[in-house]
């Protein structure tokens, strides 16, 4: 009886189906997306990149618990299926806040296919900074629903981050930049407020 091969970093750009994506058996340890129909391969972040990942995501977890009505989910375990690419293209957020997540549904209904994030973030990847700084820039932009794109960029001091939001306008972004210590605001969640401070 063959054995199948697990999936690993050797096999970046490697052609894969949506199926066979969804399939694989893969090696611990990477980061695993399917762009333009071929796999793409990340290390998982190492420690200063993982704090600042959580503290994002705790932060727009207790916004939600207070205004549900303006977000309803948030997750750091999202797929974003991105519309008209050559190839089946899912990039995977660091963070996803949802408006209208259908968690009235039986859950096992629920499929990444059919929902689609307000506000994506990413924290900048020390092994590929391009991801988030180029490629993502593009296919964010591509989801109608995302209406902004945040990047944060810890890679020159970790304990000092920046803030870069695209912000849709038209057809394009609008580039607003936060820097160390400063609080962003946003009218697209009203009440929010994010310091760019490890302990506020």
């Amino acid at each position: 009886m063959a054995t199948v091969a697990r999936i690993g970093p050797d096999d970046h750009g490697r052609p894969m189906s949506l199926d066979e994506f969804l399939a694989g058996d893969y090696e611990e340890g990477h980061q695993y997306e399917l762009i333009d129909g071929e796999l793409y391969v990340t290390p998982l972040p190492d420690p200063s990149q993982n704090i600042w990942d959580s503290w994002l995501f705790y932060k727009m977890y207790a916004y939600s618990v207070e205004h549900p009505a303006v977000i309803s989910y948030v997750t750091n375990k999202a797929r974003v299926f991105v519309p008209g690419r050559a190839g089946i293209t899912i990039p995977e957020p660091d963070l996803a806040a949802y408006r209208n997540f259908p968690l009235d549904r039986p859950f096992r209904e629920i499929r990444w296919q059919n929902v689609s994030p307000l506000v994506v973030g990413e924290i900048v990847s020390q092994d590929d900074p391009n991801k988030d700084w180029i490629r993502n820039v593009e296919l964010y932009l591509q989801v109608p629903s995302i209406k902004e794109y945040w990047v944060i960029d810890a890679r020159a001091d970790p304990g000092h981050p920046t803030l870069t939001v695209h912000r849709r306008h038209g057809k394009q972004w609008r580039v607003l930049e936060t820097a160390p210590g400063e609080t962003y605001t946003t009218k697209l969640l009203p009440g929010f407020k994010l310091h760019l401070d490890l302990h506020r």
